[in-house]
């Protein structure tokens, strides 16, 4: 049977996932932020406001926007979308412009009205680059020295420009999206492991690096070791998504966000779902993004082409992969990195971007093919 591809509406299942799992995060945001907003700003809506006013509105105008570009056209515009970003990555570091937050990481912008977060830019530009080069039907994947040196080459500096903020929960995102997206491309065996055990050995030399790192990974094996210290954080968290149960303690009614858990309206606020809304409800919020990663996988595999497959799925590892890496260390499945939960934390320059990348697999599944 002859494929063909045809004009069609965006995936509705898809979006709809998308739609209830912002609608959730907006209204766990309520709960978790406000004593916080009302301690710091005298306003316990006040990290609602930033993030539907710098977040979702954006994020859906840009969703909007890139929704109706379509794939070929992505196809175009990855270089000098992904020079761009490269650009404001390079920004950050000039006094005056760049931001120091959270103990010197030159991880933002000043705008004096806005602040914004390059590396949440990066992740979107990095996926759109990687598709386009390995996408390439004149690349010679299996050719080593011709195939894929120049295309890790061509990633490598927006990676090592997130390194030196140093943002190394975005880092170890990237670099598992980036591994992901060789390993859809179907690069040699031989390869893949070598990278791994590169990756890895590169892994432990930045933990051995920085004694706060390897503190981290201390606590994460052993919380009880530190309760005041670095393994405050993670005792707290446990806390919290254990007095949940299995049906919360009432919506509105955690705890630990009475300035207990640090980060309940950012990286911290699945323990306050799961404190206050219980293991049937935080377990749904699980599902719902696994129903995400499930359909938005579904689209990529549908997709007209290699780029649009590689793109969307290189998107979809992304939102599942920080999802993973959020909720792993509110239970300790993982160490603790600062990463948000993608669409449910608050973070406007995070819900702005995932929305946009909402936007381009929308796009893709518009163009998807026929059998």
């Amino acid at each position: 049977m002859v494929e063909r591809t045809a004009s069609r509406k965006a995936d509705r299942q898809f979006l709809i996932y998308v739609a209830i799992l912002v609608a959730l995060g907006l209204i766990a945001l309520i709960s978790a932020s406000a004593p916080s907003g009302y301690s710091k700003f005298g306003d316990t809506y006040y990290f609602v406001k930033r993030q539907i006013i710098y977040g979702l509105l954006p994020g859906l105008f840009l969703f909007l926007i890139f929704a109706r570009i379509k794939s070929q056209t992505w196809f175009k515009l990855s270089w000098p979308f992904y020079i761009f970003c490269l650009a404001l990555l390079i920004l950050v570091f000039i006094p005056g412009v760049g931001a120091a937050f959270n103990k010197g990481a030159h991880s933002w912008l000043d705008f004096g009205f806005l602040h914004f977060q390059p590396a949440e830019l990066a992740k979107l530009a990095i996926i759109l680059i990687l598709a386009n080069l390995l996408s390439d039907p004149g690349r010679d994947l299996r050719d080593w020295k011709n195939g894929l040196l120049p295309v890790l080459a061509m990633v490598a500096p927006s990676l090592v420009l997130i390194l030196l903020q140093p943002d190394i929960g975005t880092l170890a995102i990237m670099v598992v999206v980036v591994y992901a997206m060789l390993y859809l491309a179907k690069i040699p065996k031989q390869w893949l492991i070598g990278l791994g055990v590169l990756g890895l050995t590169a892994f432990l030399i930045l933990v051995v690096a920085a004694p706060y790192r390897m503190q981290r990974l201390s606590i994460f094996l052993h919380p009880e070791l530190d309760p005041q210290g670095i393994g405050y954080h993670v005792n707290q968290a446990f806390l919290a998504v254990g007095s949940g149960g299995a049906w919360g303690l009432g919506y509105g009614h955690s705890r630990q966000k009475f300035q207990y858990l640090p980060e309940v309206q950012a990286d911290s606020i699945f323990a306050i779902v799961a404190e206050e809304m219980g293991f049937i409800i935080s377990s749904g919020v699980v599902i719902l993004i696994l129903l995400i990663g499930w359909r938005g996988l579904r689209i990529a595999k549908e997709s007209s082409d290699r780029f649009g497959y590689l793109l969307v799925s290189g998107i979809v590892v992304w939102f599942f992969w920080q999802s993973f890496v959020n909720i792993g260390a509110m239970v300790g499945l993982l160490p603790l990195t600062g990463v948000t939960l993608p669409f449910v934390s608050h973070g406007g320059t995070s819900l702005m971007i995932s929305l946009a990348a909402v936007g381009i697999i929308a796009s893709v599944s518009r163009g998807r093919v026929n059998t």
